[in-house]
């Protein structure tokens, strides 16, 4: 595949894969989300590669989540296979680690979390802003979300949809390290570099037991995905709330569905 919205180079047995969308934020769309997922499926056949590290184009933004489409524009054929992307970095048997470059919202922030190691710039942000705009992830964002920082803190970031600065993302341990002298993304290629000092056999069976442990939210992820998918199909309160964040408005609450 010859890629539009990212970018792959590999050296040394680490691959770094980049989200290539600076001027849209880094926001995912099924193009995107299409092109990551064969990034990874070469990284996992490719047995030069040992790791890979996900990061964003530029230095404001890692990503931040996906990008809003009208309903009248929407169908299946369309949609972000974006569970099948958290699926395949969460059970690849390579390690793979975030290097968030900046802010990292939404589905970015879901992205960063499922990665295996977390590396954040000073300057990154991190934040949940589903109920904003009448978006959820109630699958991977909510469990491994839950299990890195804890219950109530997922909650908070959830319901209250609060800015965390990187200072706050290592306190809660959102995130492994803050990276000091350098970009995350340099950073990143040295914790690259210890990892291939390990076997990587032993490093694909302990990255095995941890995803082995949660099978279950693979099932309660696509549930909770084809749910959203067809509240945004069937509803005006997703759209309305979207629209209304991206006008800086008020949203007209007259339209949702009680």
């Amino acid at each position: 595949m010859s890629y539009q919205d990212i970018t792959m180079d590999v050296g040394d047995g680490v691959a770094v894969v980049t989200i290539n969308r600076p001027d849209r934020a880094n926001k995912l769309r099924f193009q995107t989300a299409r092109e990551l997922l064969d990034a990874f499926r070469r990284v996992r056949e490719d047995r030069a590669i040992d790791v890979a590290i996900l990061t964003g184009a530029g230095d404001k933004f890692f990503c931040i989540g996906g990008e809003h489409e009208p309903l009248e524009s929407l169908d299946y054929s369309s949609v972000m296979p974006v569970i099948d992307l958290y699926e395949f970095i969460d059970t690849m048997p390579k390690p793979v680690i975030a290097a968030v470059n900046g802010y990292a919202v939404g589905g970015g922030n879901v992205l960063q979390v499922v990665c295996d190691l977390s590396i954040a710039a000073p300057h990154a942000v991190f934040r949940q802003v589903g109920p904003m705009v009448g978006s959820f992830d109630a699958g991977y964002g909510t469990w491994y979300l839950e299990e890195t920082i804890g219950r109530r803190r997922a909650k908070e970031m959830w319901y209250l949809n609060k800015k965390y600065s990187a200072d706050e993302a290592l306190n809660m341990g959102l995130v492994n390290e803050i990276s000091s002298g350098g970009s995350s993304l340099d950073r990143a290629l040295e914790v690259a570099g210890d990892l291939r000092k390990r076997g990587p056999f032993a490093i694909s069976a302990v990255k095995t037991a941890f995803s082995g442990r949660h099978s279950g939210v693979v099932g309660q992820a696509r549930m909770a995905h084809d749910l959203l998918l067809t509240a945004y199909r069937s509803t005006a309160e997703c759209h309305e709330l979207a629209d209304a964040f991206e006008a800086r408005r008020e949203p007209d609450r007259s339209r949702f569905n009680r």
